[in-house]
């Protein structure tokens, strides 16, 4: 029993407005969705898709999961960041400072990123988006490898990270302590192999927790919760 990292999704007010936005910054294309919802193909070795899911959530704080966009040179960083802001992003502060090499930025609905400088080697070859940064523990990097059958391939001083086996996005989580749920945040979306229910029970004995589901939807999709309280969702089996 295994599922597969479908897509990771923002939750949005306006999902059709969001997409658009990040298909402009990222080059994508729209994807048809077999489970009705507004996606993009992704391109990445990792698989997955970009979702974005109608949500009523407000944001209250940072969010806890975020993407770091690669560069090749700084001529590229500053094309992509003119780009997004073109497009309508504003420049954020998440007390990074003012010599910070980075540009942090949040797209229309706030949600926070990063255009890395170039020459980071941790996430060279893992492709423009180079990483899905998480503020979490290093047990629920640990139920995240288990869940997706993605290796760790970072695992020092709390720090962990894990990767498909194809290559592409790595997913990073930094370590105690945790921010705030930021309540509209960014999720994944699972495609379990097999049964639905099975797959469920597998996650849960790995340390999930099963939530509500989502107001407003019936789609068949569990919402659980990792064990630090992010939620996810298992899809039904297509």
């Amino acid at each position: 029993m295994s599922s597969q990292l479908f897509a990771i999704s923002f939750d949005a007010h306006r999902p059709e407005r969001l997409a658009h936005f990040w298909s402009g910054v990222l080059g994508l294309e729209r994807a048809d969705d077999s489970y009705g919802g507004v996606t993009l193909l992704s391109g990445n070795d990792a698989g997955y898709r970009l979702g974005f899911s109608p949500s009523q959530a407000q944001k209250v704080a940072q969010n806890r999961l975020h993407f770091d966009l690669t560069s090749v040179s700084l001529e590229d960083q500053q094309e992509t960041v003119a780009r997004a802001l073109d497009l309508g992003a504003q420049h954020a502060d998440v007390g990074q400072g003012p010599d910070a090499s980075h540009v942090v930025l949040a797209d229309p609905e706030g949600n926070e990123f990063c255009v890395l400088e170039p020459g980071n080697g941790f996430l060279a070859g893992c492709g423009f988006i180079g990483a899905l940064a998480c503020d979490g523990s290093q047990a629920v990097g640990y139920f995240w490898s288990k869940a997706l059958g993605w290796p760790l391939v970072w695992d020092q001083s709390q720090e962990t990270a894990i990767q498909s086996p194809n290559g592409g996005t790595k997913i990073t989580w930094g370590g105690p302590p945790l921010m705030p749920d930021p309540g509209k945040d960014l999720h994944l979306d699972l495609a379990p192999d097999d049964d639905q229910q099975a797959e469920v029970e597998r996650l849960l004995s790995l340390g999930a927790k099963r939530l509500n589901s989502t107001p407003g939807k019936d789609d068949g999709a569990v919402l659980l919760a990792d064990p630090d309280g992010n939620e996810f969702r298992v899809l039904t089996r297509q």
